[in-house]
């Protein structure tokens, strides 16, 4: 049976991004410090088609969290730096280049209408407009069969995780501050979370859970 999975960065204060996220700053003023710790992974390196990179403890968990995966779900902010309004320029394709490092169908969650975009390498981008329910059902039939990732941010894992449609969550857990920004855990005090694991690895720790329905 198919399985909503996320896998998300985190400041020790619970911010998934920093302040004032743009074109100019896509995680936020100060964000890019929470993916210090994946960035010169051989496995996320390879996965963007560069080469060389470190192999750690941290590794094993990219790998992981790729494996089993036949769509995504993520919200409107993480594609593109628009907010509010309409698409505006309709040639944006996302922040990842012609071959998104996804190679799946990915729905994103928007409230205004867009006709799907196909990239190079198998990745095409599905835009709906009628909630997360049916993001998540359209990605499961995407899916066939293999699990889904939920890609983020904040705001869209935080709708699954209080709707109780999130089956695994990996917090990746940054030593840095950042005070203000994207914070996961507002508002969610009846989600329950059984811990599966702790994985320590150079400049961040994994903390996978399970999520109890």
């Amino acid at each position: 049976m198919s399985k909503l999975r996320c896998h998300i960065s985190i400041s020790l204060d619970g911010f998934v991004a920093g302040p004032n996220q743009s074109e100019k700053h896509p995680l936020g003023e100060g964000g890019e410090r929470l993916h210090e710790w994946v960035v010169p992974l051989a496995a996320w390196r390879q996965s963007h088609g560069e080469q060389g990179g470190e192999v750690n403890e941290s590794a094993r968990i990219v790998e992981e969290s790729r494996d089993n995966i036949g769509a995504a779900v993520m919200g409107r902010n993480m594609f593109g730096p628009a907010r509010g309004g309409a698409w505006g320029d309709e040639q944006w394709t996302g922040w990842w280049g012609d071959n998104p490092p996804y190679h799946y169908s990915v729905f994103i969650l928007t409230h205004h209408p867009r006709n799907p975009v196909a990239m190079e390498g198998g990745t095409t981008f599905h835009f709906v407009t009628d909630g997360i329910k049916s993001a998540l059902e359209r990605a499961t039939a995407a899916a066939g069969g293999k699990d889904i990732m939920l890609w983020g941010g904040a705001d869209v894992a935080r709708q699954y995780l209080a709707a109780g449609l999130l089956d695994e969550l990996e917090l990746h857990v940054v030593p840095v501050l950042l005070g203000r920004g994207a914070r996961l855990f507002d508002n969610l005090a009846n989600v329950q979370l059984e811990q599966v694991r702790a994985v320590e690895a150079p400049g961040v720790t994994h903390l996978k859970y399970r999520v109890v329905k």
